[in-house]
């Protein structure tokens, strides 16, 4: 089994909720109607659903066991607006700029996820990333241990006997020390949930063990102290080149 069907394997014996707030895109529908043929979510899209019929029609798939909310006349829309005000009313958002933002998909789909009807939404095939982070922070906000949002990509080796976590490539261009710690334990996690092996983390940086002296390389070597004390059970070392984290050989020597 390769690890893209035991994420799927995995998937469907959950059949959790997901939220596709971008419904408008082909590609969105089209994911859609995968998804539910293969049962592997239960799958909301958001957008008016005569015309979202229509348009699945046109594109040639099925989207039958697909559940379709129009933020705009679904019954939640004022609770939501109004759960947003008071998430927001600090930042200087206004009751009617609530019920504005609310009925934007990005923002329906993330209070979906806060109120509990949705287990996750995903997005950003047309919205920016950062407009899709926006969304998510204020209205489900971040993990009270951690100091900031971070992205990882997943990489398969060739053979698929290996997965490699890597982070952060997406969303953080230049973290911090204290952050940079932040995002090698929130990624060894993810990896753990995600993989179910347990993570072995290289911090990485262009020298390995002090032999370049830079800014950036005192870096990562704080950063490695920091997540080593925060998360003392973690298998983590640093600063490392990448060849010295993935190469057996060169490691040891």
């Amino acid at each position: 089994m390769t690890f893209l069907q035991s994420i799927q394997q995995k998937a469907a014996a959950r059949r959790r909720i997901i939220v596709l707030p971008e419904a408008y895109d082909e590609r969105v529908v089209r994911a859609a109607a995968v998804l539910a043929e293969k049962k592997l979510a239960t799958v909301i899209l958001l957008g008016e659903p005569d015309d979202l019929h229509q348009r699945a029609s046109e594109y040639g798939v099925d989207i039958s066991d697909v559940e379709i909310i129009h933020p705009e006349t679904d019954a939640r829309r004022e609770d939501f607006a109004e759960t947003l005000f008071e998430l927001r009313k600090a930042k200087g958002m206004t009751l009617e700029g609530a019920r504005e933002a609310i009925l934007k998909p990005l923002y329906y789909g993330a209070m979906l996820v806060r109120k509990g009807d949705a287990d996750g939404s995903v997005a950003g095939s047309i919205a920016t990333t950062a407009d899709v982070l926006r969304a998510a922070i204020q209205v489900i906000n971040v993990r009270k241990d951690f100091s900031l949002v971070s992205s990882v990509f997943l990489m398969v080796s060739a053979d698929d006997k290996n997965v490699f976590t890597y982070a952060d490539g997406a969303v953080v261009p230049d973290p911090s020390p204290e952050e940079l710690a932040d995002i090698g334990i929130a990624s060894a996690e993810t990896h753990k949930k995600l993989v179910g092996e347990d993570p072995v983390v290289a911090m990485l940086s262009f020298s390995t063990k002090g032999r370049a002296q830079h800014p950036l390389v005192e870096k990562v070597q704080r950063a490695t102290r920091l997540a080593q004390e925060k998360a003392p059970q973690l298998k983590l070392d640093g600063e490392l080149q990448f060849d010295a984290a993935i190469v057996e050989a060169i490691g040891k020597r």
